[in-house]
């Protein structure tokens, strides 16, 4: 029998290497893809401008373009595989995901999907993509939010999706889409306040159900780490080990403090917006399904970004910038992070 080669029999380990590690390892991101819209009117939703008509002229070329390159930054994120949970905000309707997994490059992967369906003036709405095979979906909860005094403000409703994992473990991720700063960031802080309070009061009743629940919370919360409604209202921390399972820990906290840029850009200056929060029992290291430390990142491909030439330094490649079309891929960049799935000896 003819032996391999020493180059090639290393070769071959690595891959087998690699292939044990994807199995082994969890990958969930969350992206703000600004503005997935189809190019059709809904009654009642303001989205003219994302059609034909609209002063966007949106149609069915930029629309696919659009999905194309979406698919193109989650298989990018997932390097060797697609992430197994995928977070978005800023999608329309049950359509555009539909067309996203099973009319993109993204259709080979066979994701399955969750959408809210809020009131959100614009018709935007979260979702959750989640490959089934890795995540045994259960249950889900939309989450409308209620504005004291305000009976006509709108907003997006919270998703919370309930799988089992192959450890056997059941994992409730939420996805969010916290309100904008539109009015400027300090009048409209208290609504992300309200709704922070909302999320927080959800995890907590999940507390008296599971006794050690395991948490993922992702999002444009519109808010930076530091911000009061997540690190006093959702109470986070930075990532440690910790004796109370059900604390909230903000995996991007000393990310906020040490990276030059964030996950979005206005005129001259980064935020950081977009994060990934976990409970305690995610970080301990008991646990069969933890997360691997170090691991959460922004995802700044050099082809989501271009040069500013209005602030200096580099800017996402977005839509639309302004009224202009620009064939980029979001105003914001995506964050991930890895999990180590265990196998538990009985």
């Amino acid at each position: 029998m003819k032996q391999l080669k020493p180059g090639l029999m290393m070769f071959f380990l690595l891959c087998a290497l690699s292939v044990s590690a994807q199995k082994n390892t969890f990958r969930v991101m969350f992206y703000n893809v600004e503005n997935l819209f189809d190019t059709e009117h809904e009654p009642n939703k303001q989205d003219v401008e994302f059609t034909p008509e609209g002063n966007k002229h949106w149609n069915k070329h930029k629309y696919y373009d659009k999905l194309e390159n979406i698919a193109k930054v989650i298989t990018a994120v997932g390097e060797w595989d697609t992430p197994v949970l995928v977070g978005l905000s800023e999608v329309e309707n049950n359509k555009v995901l539909k067309d996203l997994t099973q009319s993109s490059p993204l259709r080979k992967m066979q994701y399955r999907y969750v959408l809210t369906e809020s009131r959100d003036p614009r018709g935007i709405d979260v979702a959750l993509l989640y490959q089934r095979d890795r995540f045994k979906y259960l249950s889900h909860d939309c989450i409308r939010i209620k504005f004291p005094g305000h009976s006509k403000k709108r907003t997006r409703d919270l998703l919370h999706v309930t799988g089992q994992i192959s450890t056997g473990d059941t994992l409730d991720v939420f996805v969010v889409h916290f309100p904008s700063r539109r009015a400027g960031q300090q009048e409209s802080e208290p609504d992300r306040l309200h709704v922070a309070s909302v999320l927080r009061a959800k995890t907590d009743s999940l507390a008296r159900v599971r006794t050690k629940a395991n948490l993922i919370i992702m999002g444009d919360f519109n808010d930076e780490p530091s911000d009061r409604s997540i690190s006093q209202v959702l109470n986070t921390k930075a990532p440690m080990y910790s004796e109370q399972p059900m604390d909230l820990f903000n995996l991007f906290l000393s990310i906020e403090k040490n990276s030059p840029i964030g996950t979005y850009k206005y005129r001259n200056q980064w935020n950081f917006l977009d994060q990934i929060i976990v409970s305690g029992n995610l970080l301990n290291s008991n646990s069969a399904f933890q997360v691997l430390p170090e691991t959460a990142r922004i995802f700044q491909a050099d082809f989501l970004l271009v040069k500013d030439k209005s602030n200096g330094g580099r800017r996402p490649k977005k839509t639309f910038n302004g009224r202009n079309y620009e064939g980029g891929y979001s105003d914001h960049l995506p964050v991930f992070v890895d999990f180590q799935v265990k196998t538990i000896k009985k």
